[in-house]
């Protein structure tokens, strides 16, 4: 894939940049070549622009009278386009104004909702700073320290309370796999400055499989950290009001609602919403540690005896290995900046080295400081109250502390789920410019975020809660596959990177990327074999067969651009080999769609004709006026009818050849489109040109007393190569 998929190297050449013109990739050297060559055969066969003015001014300068306003509103149409460069009109805001009455309600709503359009030129203003970038991008990664000591401590107890100790040893080894991933993703990011995702890591150095399958495990991640996160915390506000448990699932997808709300308002908007829970959360721990190792210290550390627990389960490797691959759930949103590069202020790569440092050095300072705490205290796991909450209640037995703590953690637990939603869409956009994803993740909607991606995950996370009923228990198993399967093949991805640039320090940085790659592949294949039967095996089958969707679509676009391709008539400009034409018509040109040059298109335009009315005087009128062979076809129910509608003809003065066809079961559509089947199947260089009025009215209640043949027509000759449907709109004066 190379640099045109995002990458860059340590130097910092140039990748993908993130931009509203990435819907519109230009044209490579091979492209351009092929682009002039066609421009010179069309130069061959004469000027391509007929002389004189055009009837309309282009620019919209002159113009008859003065502006009368239009039906988007009281602003005249013209005045909604302003001139720009040379050859270049810009449309101004109103121009986006739909026209119907209900269009502009809803969009008014909408700016309501999530605030005016932006243009495109604010996309670097859109970009966040780093105290911002700091909570936006780590709430899911600290977050975790709130269920991931837990989730450790609820294995080990199976043992008994006397395996407790080991959480100590585990939490000691989770932190040396915290700061090498953690080291690890810093150089990531310098390495590739215009995004450094385990996709893009992995494809540009592993190939396109290996990238697919980092991709697929962070798409899980994604969808299963606004699950569970969201899962966490309405878990917490009915805990402290139990008559809310009923409404655990409305509460849930209520507030994956209002997270897309907030993030379809754009990058800033939703890191001013979003920042001060997360810096809340941070202050109400350290808080608890700081009273906590206090308390601690005053009996000289001495840890208080756990309460006794039956013993389920004997001490074992594997109880261990359980026991570490669900404390590694703390890890989950470290790949976060990674992904999310291009969303800082420049300079971006040390603007993320930066934040990427703060947030691992935060989350090892909780979730070490937590883990020993809670040993300190001899706390164990309980259904009736989280360890947090416990712990929270043995620092701040009284006053208001407690009840803060709880009400942050709740807070920070239901907005952990914004930091996939920075995640999720940028990943989908990267896997779009490369073609595995549809090219609708390209589009930057109206606040300049990638609306289609944030509803693509709010969908479904939505589904996954709804379906699992909002139990955190049952979504943790999922969890850890993915996102270490992603850690693995990124860390996998920077070795091979650093072996092919052989660059100052490239050894050390290998060993250091090495390292973080080993554990992460440590703790994935612990939590795939010993969560198999919990609900592991759900993402082990998923990620593959996203791969497969994924190079599916690599296909389809593969084939597409093959089809679209630029290649130069290897005819030249002149005609080529074909039958005679038909009466009146002028000498064939290439076959099928083949035709791109002037001198290769032959027409045949055909009128469907039912009455002689003013719609259909209209349609042929237009027809004969392109010049060309014109046909006139005429559907009739039966023989008495079809000699009416000639007499009718002769009566008009038959200036068009009219073809008419007695159609004894009254189908309409069906005949007309094998007709005009048959007509290209005798001559498929002939390009059809089918001209159907159609008649609009202005209330959409008047709609259903019409039977929109044209569009029947029109879906019924989408699939026939060679044929042009032009709908003539004959608008009502009532």
């Amino acid at each position: 894939m190379g640099r045109r998929d995002g990458g860059a190297d340590e130097k910092g050449e140039p990748g993908t940049v993130v931009t509203p013109s990435a819907e519109f990739p230009p044209l490579d050297e091979q492209e351009l070549g092929a682009l002039r060559r066609i421009g010179e055969q069309w130069r061959a066969a004469g000027p391509s622009r007929p002389s004189g003015d055009l009837p309309i001014d282009p620019t919209l300068r002159r113009h008859p009278g003065e502006p009368a306003p239009g039906r988007f509103g009281r602003l005249a149409p013209i005045a909604m386009f302003q001139v720009g460069e040379p050859g270049e009109l810009v449309a101004t805001e109103p121009a986006n104004v739909p026209g119907t009455r209900l269009g502009r309600e809803l969009g008014r709503l909408r700016r309501a909702l999530f605030g005016p359009p932006l243009r495109s030129t604010a996309v670097l203003y859109e970009r966040m700073r780093k105290l911002v970038a700091l909570p936006v991008l780590s709430s899911d990664l600290l977050s975790s320290v709130a269920y991931g000591p837990e989730a450790m401590l609820a294995v080990l107890v199976l043992a008994g309370s006397g395996a407790l100790g080991l959480s100590l040893p585990l939490a000691a080894v989770l932190a040396v796999l915290m700061v090498a991933v953690g080291l690890s993703y810093r150089q990531t990011v310098v390495a590739y400055p215009h995004g450094a995702g385990s996709y893009v890591v992995a494809t540009d150095n592993l190939g396109a499989r290996p990238g697919l399958a980092a991709a697929a495990g962070l798409m899980v991640d994604y969808v299963l950290t606004v699950a569970v996160s969201v899962a966490a915390g309405v878990h917490a506000v009915t805990s402290a009001m139990p008559r809310l448990a009923e409404f655990a699932v409305p509460l849930g997808v209520l507030t994956i609602a209002v997270l897309l709300a907030g993030n379809l308002r754009g990058v800033r908007a939703a890191g001013n919403l979003f920042v001060w829970p997360t810096y809340a959360f941070v202050f109400a721990l350290l808080a608890v540690l700081v009273v906590g190792y206090a308390r601690a210290g005053a009996r000289d550390f001495a840890p208080v005896a756990p309460p006794p627990v039956p013993v389920v389960e004997g001490v074992g490797l594997l109880l261990v290995l359980r026991a570490f691959a669900s404390g590694a759930v703390s890890m989950t949103g470290i790949e976060a900046v990674s992904n999310a590069v291009p969303a800082f202020r420049p300079p971006e790569w040390r603007n993320a080295r930066t934040t990427l440092g703060w947030m691992v050095g935060m989350l090892v300072l909780l979730f070490v400081g937590l883990t020993v705490l809670i040993h300190l205290n001899g706390l164990v796991p309980t259904p009736e109250a989280t360890l947090l909450s416990q712990l929270a209640r043995a620092t701040f037995p009284a006053g208001p502390w407690y009840g803060i703590v709880q009400a942050t953690t709740a807070l920070i637990l239901l907005l952990a789920a914004n930091t996939a939603f920075a995640g999720f869409p940028r990943l989908l956009f990267f896997m779009a410019r490369a073609g595995h994803a549809p090219r609708r993740f390209l589009h930057m909607g109206d606040r300049l975020a990638f609306s289609d991606g944030l509803v693509a995950l709010a969908l479904a996370a939505g589904v996954v809660f709804v379906a699992f009923r909002g139990y955190t228990e049952s979504l943790i198993p999922l969890y850890a596959v993915g996102v270490f399967l992603a850690f693995t093949l990124s860390q996998a991805g920077m070795v091979v990177h650093w072996h092919r640039r052989r660059g100052r320090g490239w050894r050390r940085r290998a060993v250091v990327n090495a390292v973080g790659g080993t554990l992460s592949g440590l703790v994935l294949v612990t939590a795939a074999f010993s969560k198999f039967t919990e609900g592991a095996w759900v993402v082990v089958l998923a990620v593959p067969l996203l791969v497969l969707l994924s190079l599916a679509i690599h296909r389809h676009y593969r084939m597409l651009n093959r089809s679209l391709a630029l290649h130069p008539s290897p005819d030249g400009p002149g005609p080529a080999t074909a039958p005679a034409p038909l009466p009146g018509a002028a000498e064939p040109g290439a076959p099928g769609e083949a035709q791109e040059l002037p001198q290769q298109v032959r027409h045949l335009v055909v009128v469907p004709v039912a009455r002689l009315n003013r719609a259909a005087l209209r349609a042929l009128a237009y027809a004969v006026s392109l010049g060309q062979p014109t046909l006139a076809v005429h559907i009739a129910p039966e023989d008495p009818e079809a000699d009416r509608f000639r007499e009718q003809w002769r009566a008009w003065g038959d200036h068009v050849r009219l073809e008419t066809i007695v159609s004894p079961y009254r189908a309409v559509i069906g005949p007309l489109a094998h007709y005009l089947e048959a007509l290209h199947t005798t001559r498929p260089e002939v390009l059809l040109t089918v001209v159907v009025p159609e008649v609009v009215v202005r209330s959409r209640w008047h709609r259903p007393l019409h039977s929109r043949t044209e569009q029947r027509l029109r879906r019924a000759l989408r699939p026939l190569p060679g044929v042009v449907v032009t709908n003539l709109p004959v608008h009502l004066d009532h």
